[in-house]
Order: C-alpha cells, then structure tokens, then sequence
C-alpha cells in the first residue's frame, strides 16, 4: 500500500495555538490539543452540531466559542454549515479568536462521492472561512474510494489541511479504504462511547498515528440518560463531585479519544468543556474501560 511520510506520529498535547500537557493528565486550559499524522494540532474535546439548524448552529457555535472549545463539527448532511461559519466569523469579528484558533471538520456525504471535488468546494464556500481544517467521507458507500481520492486532491491545492474517514469499524475497512492512498487519514470518526469502545481498532490505528473521534460519546439519543445513570458512572461522579456528563468525557480524553458532544443548551455546553481540571484515577479507568458491552446504538 501506498503510503504517507507521517509527520510526528504520537498522542500527545501540543502547544501550536493550544495548551501543553500530556491528554492523561490534569490541563488548565480549555482547549488543549493532540498532534494529528498531518502535523496539524486538533483540540480533543469539541462541539457537535448534528440536528441544529443554521440558526440554531450559529448560535451554538459562538456560545461554544465564548466557552473556550477551539473545535466544531459540521457536515454537509447537517445542512448547517452556513451557520456553522456564520457563528465563528461572528467571533473572529469581535476579536474572541482569529480563523487560526479554530478547527473546523466537516464530511462529504455518499450523495456527493461521485462528485466529491465540487462537494468540497460547496462546503467551502457555505462555511466561508477559507479552508476546512479536517474533512471526512461521512460513511461507507458506493465510490467512497475516489471520494477519499479527491479529499487527498483538496489537500494538494490547500483547500483542506488534514482528512479522514467516519464510520469505518474495522481494520479491514480501513485497509479498503486506503489502499491506493497516499495520505493517511489523520481521524477516524465513529460511534464510540462506554458501552462500545472498540479499543481494539484504537490500538490497530496507533502504527499510522491515525486518532479515533467519538460522535455520541453518551450514547446519542435515546441512550444518554442509560449512560448518565449507570451506577459506576454516578459513583465515579459523586466521589469527584462531578456529573456523568464530565465523568464520560473526561474518560474519552484520558483514553487518548477526541469526543464532539452535541448540544445547543450553553449550560450543557458549558458544563461539557470543564473537564481539564481533574483527572480520573487508573482504578476508575479500569472501572470504566469494564463497562464495553461492543454495543452499538446506530448501524451506520
């Protein structure tokens, strides 16, 4: 297989425009970041927009902003890119941050795989913020190979700094997809939460540098509340003084994850990003890790 010169493979938090700090340790700030195969710095901890309308987005995105999260997720299937990019340009125009403080990923849906070049450029262009920081083909389908070929094309003309993939499960998939590449996906975005930790793809990725980013880090809906009110969870939670919210995250940092969990309500956004001021100790890792069920709430 054809492959990439990796640049600086390693799990760990890097001080380009983020917090130093090892993600397994305590971090004061509020966005600290991990070094991607690419050489680009991704902050581990990020804002879903998944269901939010432009408006709703907008308004999310900027709130997030305020709160100190550095990454926001979008995608072409959200609808909202538009208001993805209006949110931070209204934070950029008000001085909280400049376009170089924030990672924005966005994703390429089957729809668009047999024309992912314009695809690209529409996402481009609904965001208005001059580049996309990581781009993913947003699942499996027909021609998802060429698409990945012109996520790599968009790299070449400086359109997108680093690429991935979402919803591949296994390293088979992953071989598939890669096969003909000539870059490796910096991320791979998946389902992933306590009840499905799939550490045994994590551990597969490491020779490639390559990171594993939860969409539902509590499960999604329908299923937080189950996650929130498992009783190691809520225990973990009472000893820190902390709700299970935090405890999930925190657990999703520590074990080298990035987690981009969903919200419009700024308490819960709020309440999501303060996570970098305690740690988990390796008893209550061992405890969560224990949790795996490999269940799976989705089947895309």
């Amino acid at each position: 297989m054809k492959r990439a010169i990796i640049f600086g493979i390693m799990v760990a938090v890097m001080s380009a425009g983020c917090s130093s700090g090892g993600v397994n340790i305590m971090e004061e700030s509020s966005s600290p970041c991990v070094r991607l195969n690419s050489g680009y710095d991704m902050p581990v901890l990020g804002l879903g927009t998944w269901t939010q309308d432009n408006g709703t987005a907008e308004n999310s995105v900027y709130t997030a902003i305020c709160e100190g999260y550095r990454l926001i997720d979008t995608a072409r299937y959200y609808g909202n890119e538009a208001g993805v990019g209006r949110g931070v340009m209204r934070a950029i125009r008000e001085g909280i941050i400049t376009r170089g403080d924030i990672f924005i990923t966005s994703k390429i849906m089957p729809g668009n795989y047999s024309d992912a070049d314009n695809a690209i450029d529409s996402s481009l262009q609904a965001l208005g913020l001059g580049y996309v920081d990581l781009m993913l083909i947003h699942q499996p389908g027909y021609n998802d190979e060429e698409a990945y070929r012109a996520l790599e094309r968009g790299v070449m003309a400086g359109k997108i700094r680093s690429i991935g993939i979402s919803n591949y499960y296994t390293p088979s998939d992953f071989e598939r997809i890669t096969r003909n590449a000539s870059i490796i996906p910096a991320v791979v975005q998946n389902e992933n939460h306590i009840y499905y930790q799939n550490t045994a793809l994590q551990e597969y990725l490491k020779r490639y540098g390559t990171i594993i980013e939860s969409w539902y880090p509590f499960g999604g809906r329908g299923h937080t509340q189950e996650l929130f009110s498992d009783k190691a969870i809520t225990e973990i939670a009472a000893k820190h003084g902390r709700t299970p919210a935090q405890i999930i995250l925190r657990w999703h940092i520590q074990s080298g994850y990035i987690a981009i969990p969903g919200s419009k309500n700024p308490e819960h956004i709020r309440e999501n990003i303060n996570i970098f001021d305690f740690a988990l100790t390796n008893d209550e890792m061992n405890i969560i890790s224990g949790l795996d069920r490999q269940q799976r709430f989705e089947l895309w």
